[in-house]
């Protein structure tokens, strides 16, 4: 299934595409995407619906972030080899945990605003994971059970306050609109295999970012087992796993994002996103 949210911001209702990529309206059956819709026992009950059925939405709605009510926005920092190379840092012993607020997510294609005082706004897209059911303590082989799907995320950043503001990297990755996340949410049967997508990056046509997922340093499975031993993840929960090469930090020089640019990003089978770039 794909499922995702429409509407207004602060007033999506769910929704689902149907096998002609229509938008049917699922507010008949469930009050969002979000909690138990998303355990085993909830998607189930989706996956029983006649798609056919349901209202048909008309026009061009605003897509929002393709999961309400994201308890957690947990991100992982240079889990991709070639990233790391370009950026002339070590792979990682274990992951690099951070965070994001949930107030930085929005949707697809709603505009990026850069702060004021910002001067090195950067894009890495990013593979989605979406939790379904619950743990702690999860084994890496029963890992991927707990995921109810997958999506697209642009981990907007702010260089200068993640590396140059002192502290930890969150300041520079949790301003509003840094968390564009969607365009929907393909579950875990839909999506298959993860290990080896395509993924890219535009900046006004531009392709900074060609890279995979299969060159994750640490796979999702792992990334959920670890994140687990520190924390309960509940469904809801999102782990954004990491970002291939061709950020702006990485360019010789670098380049940054300034106001006016067109955004473009995907994930082979996860859709794409279309963002414009807007001074706060």
């Amino acid at each position: 299934m794909k499922l995702l949210r429409i509407g207004p911001k602060g007033q999506e209702k769910p929704a689902i595409l149907d096998e002609e990529g229509r938008i049917r309206d699922l507010s008949g059956h469930v009050d969002d995407i979000a909690g138990d819709v998303l355990t085993p026992e909830g998607l189930a009950k989706l996956s029983a619906i006649d798609v056919s059925s349901l209202p048909l939405v008309e026009g061009d709605p605003r897509l929002g972030a393709c999961v309400g009510r994201i308890g957690k926005f947990i991100c992982i920092g240079l889990n991709y080899a070639d990233h790391a190379a370009e950026t002339g840092a070590e792979i990682p012993s274990e992951p690099i945990v951070f965070n994001k607020w949930t107030s930085a997510i929005s949707g697809p294609n709603d505009d990026i605003e850069i702060p004021r005082g910002c001067e090195k706004t950067d894009w890495e897209v990013e593979l989605g994971v979406v939790i379904g059911k619950g743990g702690r303590y999860i084994e890496e082989e029963d890992a991927l059970s707990h995921v109810a799907g997958y999506c697209v995320i642009n981990d907007v950043s702010e260089r200068a306050w993640q590396i140059e503001r002192g502290g930890s990297w969150d300041k520079g990755k949790g301003c509003d609109t840094f968390g564009p996340i969607g365009p929907w949410l393909v579950t875990a049967d839909e999506a298959g295999e993860v290990g080896d997508l395509a993924m890219w990056l535009e900046v006004d046509g531009h392709r900074y970012q060609d890279g995979s997922t299969k060159t994750m340093i640490f796979a999702v499975a792992h990334l959920i087992h670890y994140c687990s031993q520190f924390l309960s993840l509940q469904p809801g929960d999102v782990i954004s796993t990491g970002t291939p090469p061709g950020v702006g930090l990485g360019q010789r020089p670098p380049v940054y994002l300034k106001g006016g640019e067109t955004v473009r990003l995907g994930i082979e089978g996860l859709g794409e996103q279309t963002q414009r770039v807007v001074r706060g």
